[in-house]
């Protein structure tokens, strides 16, 4: 890409943040309601990826920018720059035009980050598919959105992702790589492998980003001016607990301006070093970690293709790494490595945790342990670029904990009722977001989308709490309350309670099918290393604590809890099971 030609006198202050900025930030509800808006201290960027991307390359292209140990691969912006164009070049060699859906399914690599910019660079739309799909998955996303490219890795984990799409589109060992016509995947035309490939019917990886020329190389400038930030560049799908998943359209808008303030908050800079050790195909890899990394020219850290405590343990010591994303259980996991194999952490400052609730005990041991005092809590969804609340990095240790800290600039959050109606402070409601960060829509389905979406307005389906400050708490899923004879019974406020027993490490409740009352409380537990803990002693905890219907009448003790990809406990899968178990008397 070519330097920008205009002057950037005065966009570096979009480089960094003060205390002093943070402040102004801060926003509190308005006449007693359930209502805030974000700051507009900072303008919204009206721009690409593309255009953030040339950008950082013109202020910090010798700094380093992509680091995979376990790929042996380190980059500079400069490098990488070249690397995008090379890519996108080979894209457009394959018959690619702005607006094809092009599929990736691969875990963290360095040419999912490479991906990620060379679609951006030519307008093609990166569709994200769940390292962890299977075939029945994988052929609904492809045909849902019309992917006319896939590229993939060959295997990750017990998957075999190469005998999978062999499975679904057998035409594919009798075809020259680009021209594939396969009857359960009619709109897929090319399949690009990750490493070498003797398959005849593919693509490998290299190969495309060696196929384009001097031809193509010229033609990006010109599609280049016909990019708009508005324009759909991404899909994701959401994992419902229920049917189909659903594909969240993203457009380079939203993304950009969310990965912007998200590195706000957390003061990053480009002499920072943020470690990802959490999925690329989900926003908090791909948004939040890249393209706020980007936004800001720090460096990128991928300690590997999943995460593993030890590995990314290493990376953050080895590349003095200052922040580091995870949900709980990742810093959990790194936590007591660390009891084990002590590491020189010292440079650790910041990062982000987020996806479930942080405990405050395991806060506190991620400040002290790993040095990181000004690490940040985030909440949001995919459906808006993701992130609309996030605390302050000065924020004190019980805001972090209990809430999801306060609004998004350029925002608008509300807690209403059943009816709609704004709810005063302090009363729990429904979340609902407004502004630049509401996706375009769900792919192909608008009965769905105007469902969530209303007057601009997405309904997040989330329960949630504000308090005087702005602070806000989520409490719970809407359609996740149980209904126990009558009495609304919110799961999130009988977990936070089970967190206090001293044997707990994790609990899930949730609601299961009884003839008397409608449904029932259950809780699934998974108990701290080296102790022994049963239902009784749970219900005798809660006796004479909480109230009667809120107490668990089944309790289930387990190893571990079924979570996705991302750490978010599956409590669907939980419910089924608990079910099958219930009917075997």
């Amino acid at each position: 890409m070519s330097i920008l030609n205009e002057s950037l006198a005065g966009k570096l202050s979009d480089f960094g943040r003060t205390d002093k900025a943070q402040a102004v930030e801060v926003t509190e509800p308005e006449n007693n309601l359930s209502y805030v808006r974000g700051s507009n201290h900072l303008p919204l960027r009206y721009m690409t990826i593309p255009q953030l991307l040339r950008e950082t390359v013109s202020l910090f292209g010798p700094r380093e920018a992509i680091v995979c140990p376990q790929q042996d691969i380190r980059l500079s912006y400069y490098e990488f720059d070249r690397a995008v164009d090379e890519l996108a070049s080979g894209f457009l060699a394959m018959g690619l035009q702005k607006g094809d859906r092009i599929g990736i399914w691969s875990p963290n690599r360095f040419e999912w980050v490479l991906t990620q910019f060379a679609t951006a660079r030519i307008g093609l739309v990166l569709v994200n598919i769940n390292p962890a799909y299977r075939l029945s998955e994988l052929e609904y996303a492809l045909n849902k959105v019309g992917c006319k490219a896939l590229v993939t890795a060959r295997a990750f984990k017990s998957s075999n992702y190469l005998d999978m799409i062999t499975a679904l589109a057998p035409e594919i060992a009798d075809c020259a790589p680009g021209r594939l016509r396969a009857e359960r995947l009619p709109h897929l035309r090319a399949v690009i492998v990750l490493g070498e490939v003797s398959e005849p019917g593919v693509f490998s990886f290299d190969r495309v980003r060696s196929l384009g020329g001097p031809a193509q190389q010229l033609r990006l400038p010109a599609i280049d001016a016909e990019l708009g930030p508005d324009d759909a560049i991404n899909i994701q799908f959401t994992s419902g607990t229920t049917g189909h998943p659903k594909g969240a359209t993203l457009s380079h808008y939203n993304i950009v301006n969310n990965a912007r303030f998200v590195t706000d908050r957390i003061a990053l800079t480009e002499s920072d070093r943020l470690c990802i050790p959490v999925p690329l195909y989900h926003c908090f890899g791909m948004v939040m970690g890249v393209l706020g990394a980007v936004s800001k020219g720090a460096a990128m850290v991928f300690p590997g293709e999943a995460f593993d405590p030890s590995a990314t343990l290493q990376a953050l010591e080895a590349e003095r790494c200052t922040a580091v994303y995870g949900v709980p259980t990742m810093f959990v996991a790194m936590l007591e490595n660390l009891d084990t194999s002590p590491r020189n952490l010292t440079q650790l400052r910041t990062g982000i945790m987020a996806g479930a609730p942080c405990p405050v005990e395991v806060m506190h041991r991620v400040m002290q342990r790993m040095h990181m005092r000004e690490v940040t809590i985030c909440y949001g969804m995919t459906e808006t670029s993701p992130v609309s609340f996030q605390s302050f990095t000065d924020d004190p240790i019980d805001k972090r904990c209990g809430t999801v800290g306060r609004v998004h600039p350029h925002l608008e959050v509300k807690i209403v009722d059943d009816d709609g109606r704004i709810v005063p402070v302090g009363v729990r409601g429904e979340l609902c977001t407004r502004g630049y960060s509401v996706m375009k829509g769900y792919w192909g389905e608008q009965e769905k989308t105007a469902e969530s979406i209303r007057d601009g307005w997405m309904h997040t389906g989330d329960l949630a709490v504000m308090d005087e400050q702005g602070f806000c708490a989520i409490v719970g899923r809407v359609k996740d309350m149980i209904i126990r004879g009558g009495e609304n019974v919110y799961p999130r406020e009988i977990e936070e309670f089970l967190f206090r027993h001293p044997k707990i490490s994790e609990v899930q409740v949730f609601g299961v099918p009884d003839e008397k009352y409608g449904e029932e409380v259950c809780a699934w537990v998974v108990p701290k290393l080296g102790v022994s803990l049963d239902g009784e002693e749970l219900r005798a905890f809660c006796s004479g604590q909480i109230a009667h219907y809120k107490v668990p009448r089944y309790v289930r003790i387990v190893e571990a809890l079924p979570m996705t990809i991302t750490g978010k406990p599956q409590k669907f899968v939980m419910r089924e099971q608990m079910q099958e178990i219930l009917s075997k008397g």
